[in-house]
Formats: C-alpha cells, sequence, structure tokens
C-alpha cells in the first residue's frame, strides 16, 4: 500500500489566543459566538473578554516581580474609564496588597472617577499638562495622589497653593519611542510634555523656595511602541535615570521612577510586541542602581486586545479603480487610524481565516474624507450584509466616541469566559 500522506493542520491566524479565536469558521470572544450578539445587540457594537485584561496585567506584573526590583503598576486610565472594565482590575488585589493595580490620571475627572470605583488616593498618579487652577484646585483637595508637574509655572502655582507638599516633576529626557514618528512623546521634536532638563534646575528652585518636596520622577517616550522601539524606549530611560541621579544628588528624597506607558500591541503579523522580560530587565539594570521603586503606567497595553468593534458592510463599490468596503460606523466610534494612524485587522465574523484576495479601503459613515479605517488593505472578501470585526477595540476607541455628524455611540457587551453575556 502507498505510505499515507501526513499533512500539517491548517496555520492559525496570527491574531488568535486564549479568548480570541475561530473554531468551525466563526469568530468568538471569550468563547461566545459573535454572530449571535450582533444580532441581539445591533451594530456597531464593542465585544470586551475581561479575562483578557486580568491576564495582561499578571503578565505584565510577574515580568517586573521577576527582576526583584521594588515596583508598582497602574492602569492608565484615559484608556478605557468604562466600570465594567475597571472593577475586574480593582479585583485582582484590595488596595495595599501584592499585585494591585493602582491608577494613573491626567485629569481631575480621572481622579474623582478612580475614587468612586474603588482606588485610594494614595493608589492614584497624576500626570498632566497645561492644568489651571481650578484643575490644581480639584487635585490639592483629592487627598495624597502623587502629584506629577509637567512645568516650571505648575510648581510656582502648587507652591502657592499647598506649601509643604510632596510633589514630582514630569521631565522630557530629549528621548522617546512610538508606533511612528509622530506618537514619541519626547525627543529633539519639542512637544507640550515635561520639563526640559535646561529648566530642572529652575524646578528644584521653585520647588524650595516654597517648601515644596520632590519625590518622584516621571517620563512618558510615547505612545505604541513595539520590540523594535526598546532601544529608543532605553535611550529615554537612561536620560531620565541621569536627571533623578542629578535630583539625588541635590538632595531630593526621589522614590520613584515613573517610566510611563506606551508599550503597544502588534496589529499586523509581521509587527512584534515588546518582550515584557526584556523591557523589565532594562528597568532593573538602569533603575535597580538608584535604590528606588519604578512605575509604570500601562493603557493601551492592558486593555486593547480585550475587545473587538462589530460593524456591518453596508457598502462594496469600486470608485476609481479603488474597492471601498463602507461599514456602519464611523471615527466617533472608532478613531484609531483618524487620529493616531494605528494599524487594525478587520476581518470577517464568519470565516475571518479567508484567504485575503482583496485589496480595498475600509471606510466608515461619517461625512468626512479622513474618516478611513485601512487603505490599500488586504482582506477577505466581503459583500454588503456581513458582518466584520476590527480587532485591538479595546483601548481608546469607547472611550473617545463622540457623536459627530450626530451619530450615536456603540453598544458594548462585557463577557467572562464561560458567562452569560453582560450589556
Amino acid at each position: 500500500m502507498p505510505a499515507m500522506l501526513r499533512t500539517s493542520p491548517p496555520a492559525r491566524p496570527w491574531w488568535e489566543r486564549p479568548g480570541l479565536d475561530a473554531p468551525h469558521g466563526r469568530l468568538r470572544v471569550a468563547g461566545h459566538d459573535l454572530a449571535p450578539i450582533a444580532a441581539a445587540i445591533g451594530t456597531p457594537c464593542f465585544v470586551y473578554d475581561l479575562d483578557r485584561v486580568v491576564e495582561n496585567a499578571e503578565r505584565f506584573a510577574a515580568a517586573l516581580r521577576g527582576t526583584g526590583i521594588p515596583f508598582r503598576l497602574r492602569f492608565a486610565l484615559k484608556a478605557n474609564p468604562f466600570p465594567d472594565l475597571l472593577a475586574v482590575l480593582r479585583g485582582i488585589a484590595a488596595p495595599g496588597r501584592p499585585g494591585a493595580v493602582g491608577i494613573d490620571a491626567c485629569s481631575p475627572g480621572e481622579v474623582k472617577h478612580a475614587l468612586t470605583h474603588g482606588w485610594l488616593p494614595d493608589e492614584i498618579s497624576f500626570t498632566g499638562t497645561n492644568l489651571s487652577g481650578r484643575d490644581l484646585d480639584v487635585l490639592l483637595a483629592a487627598g495624597p495622589i502623587r502629584l506629577n508637574l509637567d512645568a516650571v509655572s505648575q510648581v510656582e502655582r502648587v507652591g502657592l497653593r499647598a506649601p509643604g507638599r510632596a510633589i514630582g516633576l514630569r521631565v522630557n529626557p530629549g528621548a522617546g519611542a512610538g508606533y511612528h514618528e509622530g506618537l514619541a512623546y519626547a525627543g529633539e521634536r519639542p512637544t507640550k510634555f515635561g520639563i526640559w532638563p535646561d529648566r530642572i534646575d529652575d524646578a528644584v528652585t521653585a520647588a524650595r523656595r516654597n517648601g515644596l518636596t520632590i519625590t518622584s520622577l516621571h517620563f512618558h517616550a510615547g505612545s505604541g511602541w513595539l520590540a523594535d522601539g526598546l532601544g529608543a524606549f532605553e535611550t529615554a530611560l537612561v536620560r531620565a535615570v541621569e536627571i533623578a541621579r542629578r535630583l539625588l544628588n541635590a538632595g531630593c528624597p526621589i522614590d520613584e521612577l515613573n517610566v510611563g506607558g506606551g508599550l503597544g500591541v502588534p496589529a499586523r503579523a509581521e509587527e512584534q510586541a515588546v518582550p515584557l522580560d526584556a523591557y523589565a530587565a532594562l528597568l532593573a539594570r538602569h533603575v535597580g542602581p538608584l535604590g528606588i521603586t519604578v512605575a509604570c503606567e500601562p493603557g493601551d497595553y492592558l486593555v486593547k486586545d480585550s475587545a473587538v468593534l462589530l460593524g456591518e458592510v453596508v457598502t462594496v463599490e469600486g470608485r476609481g479603480g479603488t474597492t471601498f468596503v463602507g461599514l456602519d460606523l464611523g471615527w466617533n466610534v472608532n478613531c484609531m487610524y483618524f487620529i493616531y494612524r494605528y494599524a487594525q485587522e478587520i476581518v470577517p465574523v464568519i470565516a475571518p481565516d479567508a484567504a485575503r484576495t482583496s485589496t480595498v479601503t475600509v471606510a466608515g459613515n461619517i461625512n468626512e474624507a479622513g474618516d478611513v479605517f485601512a487603505q490599500h488593505y488586504p482582506m477577505a472578501p466581503v459583500a454588503e450584509g456581513d458582518l466584520v470585526a476590527i480587532l485591538n477595540a479595546g483601548g481608546y476607541e469607547q472611550a473617545m466616541q463622540s457623536t459627530h455628524c450626530l451619530r450615536p455611540p456603540a453598544a458594548a457587551v462585557f463577557l467572562r469566559r464561560a458567562e452569560t453575556p453582560v450589556r
């Protein structure tokens, strides 16, 4: 008898993970078939896998814990402030317990929101920009939050309102990293963020004049950087450590270096995630010798791949040699490409791993020319009435929805694995 041919199992889509899969050609989140959810809720609709948020947070913390350095992990609230999601983060551990996830806030409203949803003031770190006197009054009344100031004038105004208070400084180390150049928040290109090294002495003088104690240092390299940005992040980190040493040598009792967030999540098969062990090792190597705590405040990294955004294909039409796939949602619901130029995968809910034999532009329903989600995009063929899922939709999308053109926001479903959907 002829030898039986061995066939390899078909390759799984690169984006599959625990909680996001497609058995029998039907896309699922947290073990739930998405087609019935869309039929029941309507589109557009965000569908979350809350267990993925917990997995991401625990994986991040485990990498830091493995280095042996003292650390604090905080969630950047602006990425997603919705109570269902915050509840699972708060549920990881109670305040003061090992593993508890704190909050990074960037507005007085976010500080109030965190307090309302179970965080204590000393679990909250605030870093904002262009703060008004009204902002400062709210922040100073919130209790012992860690208050990072990103301008010398802010130091002066806090000193007038709360002499003797502990503060932190947000600095611009003159180097940054981002998903692309425009998302680097620090570097040679001047940005609105942080005190530059040549103004550090001015900030220290202003603090001392007002009896303020500088106890923390903060920097944020940029947003969405991936494995190929680790070297650029290290450059920013080294410069921030130099500033920390400068402050320590000046007698400032720095007890925390906050390295910000900004770690991205791959959106294409060829993109590589930041290796967390290598990232944590960098922190240990450069911050460890200072003998202080390192703080990290990922937002998008913890929640981005926890959700998909469902939409219906309402138009498939050729225009000037380009095939446009139009969806029943717009940038008011998903601003990732419109504002940030982040890539996202867009797959059919039925047969999501089908061959991508078409090249299309995927566009939304907002009456603006820039309302597109992908251009020159290889996609499986779709027809009007089909459901598609935009992946990596858990961060900054639902949080940034608007009613531009009086288009309504999307619904949301929050799932735990093996549970009934919760609207």
